[in-house]
């Protein structure tokens, strides 16, 4: 009678629910998701390491990762213009978490000025208040992901000039929000590990909290000094740490800059003594030269996607590390 009754009792027992595929767009998101996910999974990524998310157009094989996910995690199609134009189809099926839509996420307004009026009352943000720039007030529909905006002009370029900053991920106060939003959402697709994915949120928010602890630190002998950074996308750790930058080579958006354009970070660079200017890895530094001339200022590399960084599960707080190790060491801090 047991003998009988076993196979119908296994029938009837419900299947253990499995980790979902996860797919992330860039480095910063996928150390974010697998901090939660911890060794439950591991997040693939869209973006290799050495590419910018600007003009990256996927290959095969990162189409492949794509198509495969159950859940996608990614900035938007301000950031990633190719990976929005394809998303929509390639994972059709999987569930799609656009962070810079999120209500929790907060935004600068994208600069478009050649000379930033950094450490100045009147640099147009109103000391950081991200609410003059309500997300709600923007018509971005969570569910569109074709990449192409009515109210985001679009350059000869093929770049996106929205009206918010896209490099949200480099705001500790964002990736630590974004945090709830990935555990929740994992939890949703794996119930069963869901008090496994809270934990881990809270053990990531710890880890951030001490990283952006350490970087205030390092980063306070450095508040004064003026820096060039190769394109604008830093904006929001600026925000976060009070860092005063006096322009950027490329805008951004990455596009490439006019010769006025770098005469006048020249001038300015001439006439403040900029401390420093920092290169890219994603991107040919032969411009630094042209704002160079003429001084002797020095320069480093700095990465807002953490290339030399080892990914997985610590690669955010290493990333908000390394960026103010650099940021001072490189200025004299």
């Amino acid at each position: 009678m047991l003998r009988s009754a076993l196979p119908a009792l296994l029938l009837a027992t419900p299947l253990a629910a499995e980790v979902p595929v996860t797919v992330t767009d860039i480095a910063p998101v996928q150390g974010l998701v697998a901090s939660v996910m911890g060794d439950l999974g591991s997040p693939g990524v869209l973006v290799p390491q050495g590419a910018s998310p600007h003009d990256h157009a996927l290959a095969p094989s990162e189409a492949r990762g794509l198509q495969n996910a159950g859940l996608v995690f990614w900035i938007g199609p301000d950031l990633s213009p190719d990976i929005g134009r394809k998303i929509g189809t390639i994972a059709s099926g999987a569930t799609v978490v656009t962070l810079a839509d999120l209500p929790v996420t907060q935004h600068l307004a994208t600069r478009d000025e050649v000379i930033f009026e950094a450490g100045d009352d009147d640099h147009g943000h109103d000391d950081h208040d991200h609410d003059d720039h309500d997300h709600a007030e923007h018509d971005h529909d969570e569910h569109d992901h074709d990449g192409h905006d009515d109210e985001h002009a679009e350059d000869a370029h093929g770049h996106h000039h929205g009206p918010e900053d896209p490099h949200v991920w480099l705001s500790p106060d964002n990736a630590a929000a974004w945090l709830d939003v990935i555990a929740e959402t994992l939890a949703e697709a794996d119930p069963e590990n869901a008090a496994t994915y809270a934990a881990n949120a809270e053990t990531a928010r710890a880890e951030l909290d001490a990283a952006v602890a350490q970087a205030r630190e390092t980063l306070a002998p450095a508040q004064d000094a003026r820096y060039v950074v190769f394109h604008d996308g830093y904006q929001y750790f600026e925000a976060a740490f009070g860092l005063k930058v006096l322009g950027a080579i490329k805008l951004s958006d990455a596009t490439d800059p006019s010769p006025a354009h770098l005469f006048a970070l020249r001038e300015a660079v001439n006439r403040t003594g900029a401390a420093c200017i920092f290169a890219e890895p994603q991107f040919n530094p032969r411009l630094i030269d042209s704002v160079t001339e003429g001084s002797e200022v020095a320069v480093a590399e700095l990465d807002p996607l953490g290339s030399t960084l080892e990914p997985g599960p610590g690669f955010y707080p290493a990333l908000i590390t390394d960026l103010a190790d650099r940021i001072a060491g490189c200025t004299g801090g």
